[in-house]
């Protein structure tokens, strides 16, 4: 994906967000940042937070009903605080905190896996109501092949690894992925 956000629209994306932890490490409710500019566009988006390199919390929307401005807040705060896989982020820690942003492009049924270009998409699957979603960069990270990265976004969501060859409905979607990584 090229990039479609400048470098100081990042730059302050990043700033909110960093703003939005704070706040929500102290108890309070983030500010959103006005609804203008970059903060006015309407996309879904994940908020990644790692401490010393590993995962410290993730929090994205996938839908693009809300303008960046409450999405970044939102995510940002949510990936500090109410993450269930990590007791929430401390006030003390928030200098050892590093955040990426991955602002997305809305998703696509994919008809075919072989649409699926690892390093570039990210996946969603969905079946029998459950549902589980995978960031490029993941499949990247990890060093997956496409086959292993539809099997894990099938155990994200709580089904069988092969869900994605019996039925289950899969969606790509591309990310713009930035951070202070």
């Amino acid at each position: 994906m090229d990039a479609l956000i400048s470098e100081d629209d990042r730059r302050a994306i990043l700033a909110a967000a960093r703003r939005a932890i704070a706040e929500a490490t102290a108890g309070r409710e983030p500010i959103a940042p006005p609804a203008e500019g970059v903060f006015a566009r309407r996309a879904g988006a994940f908020v990644s937070l790692h401490r010393h390199g590993d995962l410290r919390g993730c929090i994205g929307r996938i839908d693009d009903a809300a303008p960046l401005a409450q999405v970044i807040s939102h995510c940002a705060a949510a990936a500090a605080v109410d993450d269930p896989r990590f007791p929430p982020v401390t006030p003390a820690e928030l200098g050892q905190i590093d955040i990426e942003v991955s602002v997305m492009t809305p998703p696509a049924r994919v008809s075919d896996v072989s649409e699926i270009e690892v390093g570039r998409d990210g996946l969603i699957v969905e079946h029998h109501g459950r549902k589980g979603l995978l960031l490029p960069q993941v499949a990247t990270e990890q060093r997956w092949d496409r086959e292993t990265f539809l099997s894990r976004t099938c155990t994200k969501a709580g089904l069988p690894s092969d869900a994605w060859r019996r039925g289950a409905a899969i969606y790509r979607f591309q990310a713009e992925v930035f951070g202070e990584l």
